[in-house]
């Protein structure tokens, strides 16, 4: 006998046929218990026949497989709503429009019920704009949410056809673009839609965003700018201004502003996170802290200001908090990525209380759940490396280098995360003349122009396009590297360049700037590798969450790391983070040596020197050099038999 399809089901409920369709369910979970779109057909049904109980009882199931899908919770709060639980109602109408924005019901409810003034003001310019939409956009705004994003694509695609200058379709084509992280398709298309209707704020707040995290954070700051005074009484637009200021380096401004929406809103974590954000780039150590607890007393359930605190490296967690943390476990409705962070934050604040085993169980889980949303392969990485080093011969590389712009302001620091390069770049932008400024976007973006837009079945056009662009292009590009970096620059005469992917790209940057230089941060292996697998990056690093992929990395790295030396002798200098916590005078001597410049004593005393950091060692770098970071993969020495088989296994070529 066959099973009744989702389709037949639903169209049994839209009848109003619910002890029927409820039948039907209950045969497909026979079959499957786990069948997300089932369990929801179910709970509607249960709820229409105000079963109450049977419904919550799949939707706890539903929320448990799938905690970000915002029906679910619509459908929970809508039973709250009907047992005129109030207060529950409207936590999961908030939760339902956090999930999926498109919930015109949950908007219409919160307007309805909540008492909080701005929050009403934001539902009703959510249902306001749901009203405006054409049907078939409504239903790609809500397929996107659900994650049905090739559904969506495809009927936003038609759409485009019939009224191909709908801004609103060409946002939300760019929402989907940026889902699969095509952002330069998703600039493309926004930038495009607000040429059409300039004050069309929805977009404006989407482009800023891709603009954000394409690191092209001037031109979202001028825009945030703009937007804030369109609607100076906006909080979402004040953010939005306050997140681009802190961008740009602007952090006092940024934390006037976080500041003030702390004040404005007393419920909402988000501006105190935001805030605490700041104040670690800046060296508050203190100040971030009190609003990383300030966010988490405004919703205990943030599992971003947990791993926040953890992050901080020297923070340590009272028992209460270590408690809260654990509770969270249990908890069905935290999302995957969400999950990810709080067993990262209960990792760390296991290890500094010596309780190894259970601290790697959670560094083990959040790395399986982490790798399980990516799609990274190492044969991929490994094969691009290949064409570096097949493609910049001796002969290669001595022939461009003659082409690029001369210049010896910029100083590259780069190599694997984790290896104490913001430690050398801070006692480098301790000197006078050297800019410290931030791990540049830039080489990456010029990357992803010369290869041009990738499909899975094209090859790689870089580096090999090099060879057929015109030779003036290199100089072009390496004056356009200066002009674009500049804003991050202060007076000094040198600056650094932090990101440490660059060293794919060596090759490319020797061929565009000749006479950079360039430092090579390196640690011994067994602790690089753990150290990767314990952080948690905000983006980018795919390789980092399982140790086949971290040893894999090491290994492609130093074997191309090796061209580089063999083609560049001169200009390439290695730092061993060991020799420099062992021997700090002789290996700050010598780097300044490599640079040609006169060291000065700022740079012996570089943790007195206040600057933004922006990385994870951002607390480490503002103390004297110590010895306690050095071994520490040793405290989990017996859950590490998978690295150190790994690791052996490459010792020859590593």
């Amino acid at each position: 006998m066959s099973l009744p399809t989702i389709e037949h089901i639903q169209k049994l409920v839209q009848s109003g046929q619910f002890q029927q369709s409820a039948d039907l369910c209950l045969q497909r979970l026979s079959v499957n218990e786990n069948e997300d779109q089932t369990l929801y057909l179910l709970a509607v049904c249960y709820r229409y026949e105000k079963q109450f109980a049977k419904a919550k009882q799949y939707l706890v199931r539903l929320i448990e497989l799938c905690p970000d899908y915002g029906r679910a919770f619509q459908e929970l709060a809508h039973i709250y709503f009907s047992e005129q639980v109030n207060e529950k109602a409207v936590q999961n109408y908030r939760q339902a429009v956090k999930y999926n924005p498109a919930l015109i019901s949950s908007w219409q409810r919160l307007s309805q019920l909540s008492t909080n003034i701005e929050e009403k003001r934001i539902a009703n310019n959510n249902i306001e704009y749901l009203h405006s939409l054409p049907k078939a956009l409504l239903s790609v705004y809500s397929f996107i949410y659900e994650g049905k994003l090739e559904k969506a694509e495809k009927l936003c695609r038609h759409f485009l056809t019939l009224e191909p200058k709908h801004t609103e379709a060409m946002r939300f084509l760019a929402k989907i673009a940026e889902k699969h992280q095509v952002l330069d398709d998703a600039e493309f298309l926004l930038q495009t839609a607000l040429k059409l209707t300039p004050q069309n704020y929805w977009v404006k707040f989407d482009y800023i965003n891709v603009l954000h995290r394409r690191q092209k954070f001037e031109l979202a700051y001028s825009l945030a700018q703009e937007l804030h005074q369109a609607l100076p009484n906006d909080h979402t637009s004040l953010l939005t201004l306050a997140n681009q200021q802190a961008a740009i380096g602007k952090y006092n401004e940024a934390i006037l502003n976080y500041q003030q929406l702390i004040t404005i809103d007393e419920n909402s974590p988000t501006a105190a996170l935001m805030l605490g954000h700041a104040y670690k780039t800046i060296g508050h150590h203190a100040l971030a802290i009190e609003n990383y607890l300030l966010a988490i007393q405004r919703e205990p359930r943030l599992c971003d200001a947990y791993w926040s605190l953890a992050n901080l490296k020297t923070y340590r967690f009272s028992d209460e908090l270590l408690a809260q943390m654990q509770s969270l476990k249990s908890d069905s409705q935290i999302p995957q990525n969400e999950q990810v962070q709080l067993h990262f934050a209960l990792a760390k604040a296991l290890e500094d209380k010596q309780e190894f085993e259970q601290s790697f169980v959670h560094y083990q889980q959040g790395n399986n759940l982490k790798r399980e949303q990516i799609n990274y392969r190492s044969e991929v990485m490994t094969n691009n490396f290949a064409l570096q080093k097949s493609f910049f011969s001796s002969e290669v590389a001595k022939q461009l280098a003659k082409l690029g712009y001369q210049t010896l302001e910029p100083i590259f620091i780069l190599g694997l995360p984790r290896t104490g390069s913001t430690l050398v770049e801070q006692i480098l932008s301790s000197h006078s003349l050297i800019d410290g400024t931030l791990e540049l976007p830039n080489i990456l973006a010029y990357v992803q122009e010369l290869n041009g837009r990738q499909y899975k079945e094209h090859k790689a056009r870089y580096p090999n396009i090099l060879s057929s662009i015109p030779a003036e292009n290199f100089a072009q590009l390496g004056r356009r590297y200066i002009d674009e970096t500049r804003v991050y620059r202060g007076s000094g005469e040198f600056f650094i360049d932090k990101m440490p992917n660059n060293f794919r790209h060596i090759g490319l940057i020797k061929s565009i700037l000749p006479q950079a230089k360039i430092i090579d941060t390196r640690r011994e292996i067994h602790s690089c590798c753990f150290a990767i697998y314990k952080q948690l990056f905000a983006e980018g690093q795919e390789f980092s969450y399982s140790f086949d992929d971290i040893v894999s990395y090491y290994r492609d790295y130093v074997e191309l790391m090796e061209h580089w030396s063999s083609l560049y002798p001169e200009d390439i200098y290695t730092v061993n983070y060991e020799t420099l916590v062992n021997e700090p005078t002789q290996t700050i001597d010598a780097l300044f040596k490599f640079l040609n410049i006169d060291v000065e004593q700022n740079c012996y005393q570089f943790f007195n020197t206040e600057r933004a950091v922006r990385t994870a060692s951002a607390e480490q770098v503002r103390q004297p050099i110590n010895r306690k970071g050095m071994e520490q993969w040793k405290n989990f020495e017996p859950y590490l038999d998978e690295l150190k088989t790994l690791v052996n296994t490459s010792s020859e070529t590593i």
